[in-house]
């Protein structure tokens, strides 16, 4: 009952056909959902924070909340800073008890990525916490991650192997097709799994990381539109991929935009048909309810990580 690294979660998906859950937190009522499908379906569990959480609810708060989610539910947690853009918002995670960190070097000359990266490393590891890193770059906009698709390029599997040779870092975030945000592809969905089958090729014992993998739930979807949304077209990453994904090295799999569309989706719904209630717990009650079944639904039958914590 504790907060852990993902060093022996990774160990043990490495060699397997699952991975393991990255959920981005923003509030109390998102991390109570995560947690409670973790502890239903007894997986491990990396609750991640990115730049713009920090901005929205400040790191004392979520820290404090994801300690509480752990009493409250004996679950260990890993908690990870998500595209952490310098050394100084990496090292103040850090300091701050967090137990992974990312260092997202991947807007970067692949040298200055290099050492970024490295820098990071070597303070990270001197306190015990675990570094991800990213090599390629995926389009979408999410938080302060604004990539154009006409900028985003593939892992080049060789860079992958001198990068982790060079930086000694923990994971890797590899660029193989998704993206980030809820419009993933135009067309036909599609991931370059040649790419990732030779990256794991060459870095066999190096944790792949895969971003940008939400699923899009077409129900969410279609209930965030039944009730005033305006998303049309939205598309993510088919199931399938992200498991066949899993059988290639990749041990964790991040999630955000499927948790806002499952929260927003159930408080659309909820205030179109309530319109004269206005006590928040009963609009929140039921997202925290869509998030919670959501989550378990990605562990059981995406992720393939039920009771393995």
């Amino acid at each position: 009952m504790a907060l852990i690294t993902s060093t022996e979660m990774f160990a043990k998906a490495l060699n397997s056909d699952y991975a393991v859950g990255a959920f981005n937190v923003n509030n109390m009522e998102i991390i109570q959902g995560i947690v409670e499908a973790a502890q239903q379906e007894n997986a491990p569990l990396i609750l991640q924070v990115s730049a713009g959480a920090r901005k929205y609810a400040k790191p004392a708060y979520l820290t404090k909340l994801v300690e509480a989610a752990i009493i409250d539910t004996g679950v260990d947690i890993c908690l990870h800073l998500d595209h952490g853009e310098d050394f100084d918002i990496c090292k103040k995670c850090v300091d701050d008890g967090f137990t992974s960190v990312m260092i997202d070097g991947s807007k970067h000359p692949f040298e200055e990525n290099i050492k970024m990266t490295k820098e990071v490393v070597e303070y990270a590891h001197a306190h015990g916490v675990v570094v991800e890193a990213e090599l390629g770059k995926l389009a979408g906009i999410e938080d302060a991650v604004n990539v154009d698709a006409r900028d985003a390029t593939f892992t080049v599997p060789e860079e992958a192997a001198e990068f982790v040779a060079k930086t000694g870092v923990d994971s890797l975030a590899v660029a193989i097709g998704t993206s980030h945000g809820a419009y993933k592809f135009k067309g036909e969905p599609r991931l370059d799994f040649d790419r990732l089958k030779e990256i794991r090729k060459l870095i066999p014992e190096t944790p792949l990381v895969l971003h940008g993998a939400s699923t899009v739930l077409p129900e969410f979807v279609a209930l965030c539109n039944q009730y005033g949304g305006d998303i049309p077209g939205a598309q993510g990453v088919p199931e399938e991929m992200i498991r066949e994904a899993a059988k290639y090295g990749v041990c964790k799999v991040n999630i955000d935009t499927d948790l806002r569309l499952a929260m927003t989706a159930e408080i659309r719904k909820f205030l179109t048909e309530n319109p004269a209630e206005f006590d928040p717990r009963k609009y929140l009650g039921p997202a925290r309810d869509a998030i919670r079944d959501m989550v378990a639904h990605k562990i059981r039958n995406v992720l393939g990580a039920s009771n393995k914590r």
